[in-house]
């Protein structure tokens, strides 16, 4: 299922939080609604973190994770990587890293498998990046674009890239990710996909712009509602039906 939800007002919710399988993140200073959603939705099985980075809010555009680990870049305060460290799971490892390329999220895209970077990514960071989140790593751009994290949004299900990525491109991509890949948007046609959501493998976050349209594509390709495909032509039918009659 996918989840419209705004950051004081801002549609951009993936630069203001992160989503895995194993923890979520999100930004200090929201509003309690921005958080209610989130522990509505993931609340029951796993933490939900408040938390800055580097004493900023763009935690989602500053770190990159995913069920195995997260990086966070050199700036990141002891007392904050203290804090994040206490609230993750035991599981998970966390590690500060020492990159050009500060926003790790904006040049790293991964799910639990696979990790697509910025083509002039440190190749010391490369390596960490494969230990720590147990990935194997593709140097590639999306669109021409290098920031690769900006523009594709990965689940172990499916994969989000910029409108503009040939289909050519989404073959190579997808032959590489091992997941199916979709050319899309989302806030009503903005082309920086990951700014405007967070998803894992059993749902979605989007900002409160995205259209119905681009819900579904995100619904489809993520493969957010398996669990119950019928639903619209069972319950909502009959419901239609009774409301006619």
């Amino acid at each position: 299922m996918a989840t419209r939800v705004q950051f004081e007002n801002n549609n951009e919710v993936g630069v203001f939080s992160l989503l895995t399988n194993s923890y979520c993140m999100v930004a200090i200073g929201g509003s309690e609604n921005f958080y209610s959603v989130f522990e509505a939705e993931l609340g029951e099985t796993i933490p939900v973190i408040h938390a800055s980075v580097a004493e900023c809010r763009i935690i989602g555009r500053l770190c990159v994770g995913n069920r195995h680990g997260l990086l966070v870049p050199n700036t990141t305060t002891d007392t904050e990587l203290q804090h994040i460290r206490n609230s993750l799971p035991d599981t998970v490892r966390i590690q500060r890293v020492e990159e050009r390329l500060s926003a790790l999220g904006n040049v790293i895209s991964c799910n639990d498998y696979v990790a697509l970077v910025h083509p002039d990514l440190d190749k010391e960071t490369e390596e960490i990046l494969a230990d720590v989140l147990k990935v194997e790593v593709f140097r590639q751009t999306v669109a021409s674009n290098v920031l690769v994290g900006s523009y594709c949004v990965l689940s172990n299900q499916g994969g989000l890239v910029h409108p503009q990525t040939s289909a050519q491109d989404q073959d190579e991509l997808s032959s590489l990710l091992q997941v199916p890949l979709v050319a899309g948007t989302v806030n009503r046609g903005s082309d920086v996909v990951a700014s405007g959501m967070v998803v894992n493998d059993w749902c979605a976050f989007c900002g409160m712009d995205t259209t119905s349209t681009e819900i579904s594509v995100i619904e489809s390709v993520f493969k957010l509602n398996e669990a119950q495909p019928s639903a619209i032509t069972t319950t909502m039918r009959s419901s239609l039906i009774d409301s006619i009659a």
